[in-house]
């Protein structure tokens, strides 16, 4: 390696991991998308604590919820993330009405997390990562890891791994809560533990594809190959016409 390579691979690297933390930014909701998962359970815990009023708390974290949404469609921004919010506060909100019980408005995402987990651990263990399919689409590699970048498939089983262990570890302090803990001791610690392991989990999966080999644009390679045909057909059609001209000439010459 010579030393006007370096600065290239240095270069090259850089953008790699400028690409993923735009992948991951986009993929996970960034900042935003913490703070829309986050509002909805806290304000419903802090008035619980205060009035112990199943009603209004439910009511307000909805109400939150979908305010956060019209302001995602206000601003034309994509809503992925403010739905899924409220798609969980609403499952939280109906379990808790349905059984009276307050701490069942965590129950639903105490279940998706647990669900999550073994999805992220079971995928790597039968050769798909979880990971992989979710940020695929987003690297523009779509399955192309799975056969064509062996070094990204093995990023995408380590970080599918670490998410996994992640929430089941996030998983084995909450569930015990929910039968031990009354409802604000639940929702204190839930509040609590939203963003750290989530901030591990995106942390460990930067690491772990910053150092991978870099996707494989399967769309850009559509579009060339479209590009390549295109351009062939127009030669063959040009070929076709010079030979078509040049009989004209050799018919008369021999008539």
């Amino acid at each position: 390696m010579t030393s006007l390579d370096k600065p290239t691979e240095d270069t090259q690297q850089d953008d790699a991991r400028a690409v993923t933390e735009a992948a991951l930014f986009e993929a996970f909701g960034g900042v935003r998308g913490m703070v829309e998962t986050v509002v909805p359970g806290l304000l419903f815990v802090t008035i619980y604590t205060i009035n112990k009023d199943l009603h209004m708390s439910a009511i307000a974290a909805l109400a939150v919820s979908l305010v956060l949404v019209v302001v995602r469609l206000a601003m034309k921004d994509t809503v992925k993330h403010a739905f899924s919010g409220v798609f969980g506060v609403a499952f939280g909100v109906v379990f808790a009405m349905m059984t009276g019980n307050a701490k069942d408005f965590y129950l639903p995402g105490m279940l998706y997390t647990l669900g999550l987990s073994l999805a992220y651990i079971i995928t790597t263990l039968c050769g798909v990562p979880l990971l992989g399919l979710i940020l695929g689409p987003v690297f523009k590699e779509n399955l192309s890891w799975r056969t064509r970048n062996p070094g990204r498939k093995k990023a995408y089983a380590k970080a599918s791994y670490a998410w996994g262990l992640i929430l089941l570890a996030k998983c084995a302090i909450l569930f015990p809560l929910y039968w031990w803990a009354d409802t604000t001791q639940l929702g204190w610690v839930l509040i609590a533990l939203k963003i750290p392991p989530f901030l591990l989990a995106v942390w460990l999966t930067w690491v772990f594809l910053a150092k991978a080999p870099a996707p494989i644009d399967v769309f850009a390679e559509m579009e060339a190959e479209e590009k390549a045909a295109e351009e062939k057909e127009k030669a063959a059609e040009s070929k076709g016409a010079g030979e078509s001209a040049d009989a004209g000439p050799r018919h008369r010459r021999d008539g």
